[in-house]
């Protein structure tokens, strides 16, 4: 006897279940497990990571992402609204900065304004030292890609919004970050958040730099961790850190998304 489209569909789907779980009993049968706990998560290294690991490298890449958003998100919004201008040349400037930093690996951005800088202008050097470059380089790179969102938003709000600011008499510039731009941003709030978990992992990038203890931030730290252990716990600790900040701002992006979603 045929089976009805629903029972063919639970079927299916304890298939895929027992498939998971048959995977999961081979891999952990065929594991060694103790040589995984020696060589992944020694537990007198895992204390010895504590708590410098929180006051220093987590705290510095919460420093570097925030400072580099920053600066990229101020940088994407003027390139936004230049895209936009009536005016060629800023639309073409703007074209141009945009389409460099997209098109550039973010490694190639941090060696241009570390190593690069310095032996292109030897007398002079960038402000506030690896801060100062990784501010900048995750800036450039953010704000290249934030710029097309934050024009996207702006070219998503009604014509209409614009049009009743300047009836009500409103010079274009004001209507324009008074009523356009912050409802441009409440389109554009998940994919922003999403720039921000890329720029917290982009900011290991800053490791090129040749950084003090002080200025470690968590990829340096775990590098340094697994070289002078020879063990691959604190890579594994450093991983956990990361998913300390992404895996809150993911849950933020999702639950913006739905609220967008229903907002519609």
């Amino acid at each position: 006897m045929a089976l009805s489209k629903r029972k063919r569909a639970a079927l299916l789907r304890y298939a895929q279940y027992a498939l998971i779980i048959l995977i999961a009993a081979v891999v952990g049968l065929a594991a060694d497990w103790g040589s995984l706990r020696d060589s992944f998560f020694k537990p007198d290294l895992v204390r010895q990571q504590f708590p410098d690991i929180l006051t220093t490298a987590l705290k510095n890449t919460v420093l570097y992402t925030a400072c580099g958003f920053t600066f990229g998100l101020l940088l994407g919004l003027l390139l936004a609204l230049m895209r936009l201008s009536s005016i060629g040349p800023w639309r073409w400037l703007s074209t141009g900065v945009i389409e460099l930093f997209r098109g550039l690996p973010a490694l190639v951005v941090f060696l241009a304004l570390g190593p690069g800088f310095s032996r292109a202008f030897p007398e002079y050097e960038i402000p506030f030292g690896s801060l100062g470059i990784a501010t900048l380089a995750l800036g450039l790179v953010g704000g290249a890609y934030m710029a097309e969102t934050i024009r996207a938003g702006i070219q998503a709000v009604p014509k209409g919004q614009m049009e009743a600011a300047r009836s009500l008499g409103m010079s274009h510039t004001r209507a324009m970050i008074s009523i356009v731009v912050p409802q441009a941003f409440r389109i554009i709030l998940p994919p922003l958040t999403n720039e921000l978990i890329l720029l917290t992992k982009d900011s290991s990038l800053i490791y090129i730099l040749g950084l003090s203890l002080a200025e470690y931030d968590l990829t340096k730290w775990g590098r340094e961790g697994m070289n002078s252990e020879a063990n691959l716990t604190p890579i594994i600790v450093v991983g956990l850190c990361y998913l300390i900040i992404t895996v809150p701002l993911s849950i933020a992006v999702r639950r913006l998304e739905a609220k967008a979603e229903r907002a519609r």
